[in-house]
């Protein structure tokens, strides 16, 4: 059966998200603090949205760009928010997920033997994605002392001749690092003065809360030369709705456009009328919850000051990435340990890449309680490792 696989795809390693995920739902009283999902249910007006267009007969294929006026909503949304101007009518897609727009993304523009710059610790599709097209992932590792952000010299000391795209994930999964203007700017230098494109990752723009999201795409010079990416699942809890989308020169999109039409035709038609709402109507909905976050972000800071556990603070998303390289195990000796102890699961940092380990991914996409519960078995869990060490030394 063997001869029958593809070399590529048998190559790619599954997803490390995923193991810990289906250990801990078949544990009894176990806590996941593994899955980037929001806790929170979709608001009842998207629903709402969602069910009426099920009621009305709207079960019918959309156009493979997606509703028309899905779209001109989304151009009015990164308008107001990001002063972003895409045309609907030939330059935003509609597609299954962001993870679908990255994938057809880099298929629009990568030819086998081109260079793609991922910076890590990410999110687990990059890597996989550039792979399945031919390219050749290049890794830039990021660093905790630049709080993981992407400076300008790393990014220069990576691109080659062969450099054809960067792949730009902030806020950051798993890290919940950001990028600040005057970070987006230098690297828009080194952008620009290489000529070459960058998919910018903004599925969690909504989730920020040191100050407001800057896109690479506002900078001069570089709506032209950027993929950009978002989507509903995080900033509307709409992870089970499958919706994200894709905005970029019109030349791309209707590459992208084409791939999507022979792999899947259109994005779920139901969800893209609750998207409608969801856009329209839903501010209100996303700053209660990043409201929420906010509070979990502060307490999960706080409880591991207490317990002397070293975390950079981050600002964007809904995870934090704390150090464990005191303890003297691995990512996946303390994460499997963890779980198999005090029952918490959580996800090692080298499921985002070899220069996670050390680290742990914890999502606070939970609820305080679930959070509560989980930090003291962490800070028991960690006293019992301290001991153990001193009694070694």
């Amino acid at each position: 059966m063997r001869n029958f696989l593809s070399k590529t795809v048998v190559g790619i390693k599954p997803s490390g998200i995923r193991k810990f995920f289906d250990l801990v739902s078949e544990m009894k009283d176990a806590i996941s603090l593994g899955v980037g999902e929001p806790d929170f249910d979709t608001p009842w007006h998207i629903r709402d949205e969602g069910i009426y267009a099920l009621e009305r007969g709207k079960t019918f294929y959309t156009s493979n760009a997606g509703l028309k006026d899905l779209r001109i909503e989304i151009s009015n949304f990164l308008n107001r928010s990001y002063n972003l101007n895409y045309n609907p009518d030939d330059e935003i897609l509609v597609t299954v997920g962001g993870s679908e727009a990255i994938d057809i993304g880099l298929r629009a523009v990568i030819d086998a033997g081109d260079e793609v710059i991922i910076p890590q610790p990410s999110y687990v599709s990059y890597e996989p994605c550039a792979v399945l097209t031919g390219a050749k992932p290049v890794i830039i590792n990021l660093k905790e002392e630049n709080e993981f952000r992407l400076t300008a010299k790393e990014l220069e000391d990576a691109i080659t001749d062969k450099t054809k795209v960067l792949i730009l994930p902030f806020p950051n999964n798993p890290t919940g690092s950001i990028m600040e203007q005057k970070d987006l700017e230098e690297i828009a230098n080194v952008v620009i003065k290489h000529d070459i494109l960058v998919m910018t990752d903004e599925i969690y723009s909504a989730l920020t809360y040191k100050e407001k999201h800057v896109s690479i795409a506002e900078i001069t010079g570089m709506k032209e030369r950027t993929i950009y990416i978002n989507g509903f699942s995080k900033a509307y809890a709409m992870t089970g709705w499958r919706l994200g989308y894709a905005c970029g020169p019109k030349e791309i999109v209707k590459q992208m456009t084409k791939i999507h039409q022979f792999a899947i035709m259109c994005a779920p038609t139901s969800s893209q009328y609750a998207a409608i709402e969801a856009i329209k109507n839903g501010d209100e909905d996303v700053k209660m919850m990043r409201q929420a976050y906010n509070q979990r972000r502060r307490f999960l800071m706080n409880a591991f000051k207490k317990m002397g556990l070293q975390c950079f603070e981050p600002f964007g998303a809904f995870y934090v990435f704390p150090c464990i390289k005191e303890f003297g195990l691995t990512s996946e000796e303390f994460a499997t340990r963890f779980l198999k102890e005090e029952k918490v699961a959580l996800v090692p940092g080298t499921a985002f890449g070899e220069c996670g380990e050390g680290y742990l991914r914890i999502s606070y996409a939970y609820s305080l309680d679930n959070l509560k519960l989980a930090l003291s078995r962490l800070e028991r869990f960690i006293t019992k490792l301290r001991e153990e060490k001193r009694i070694t030394n």
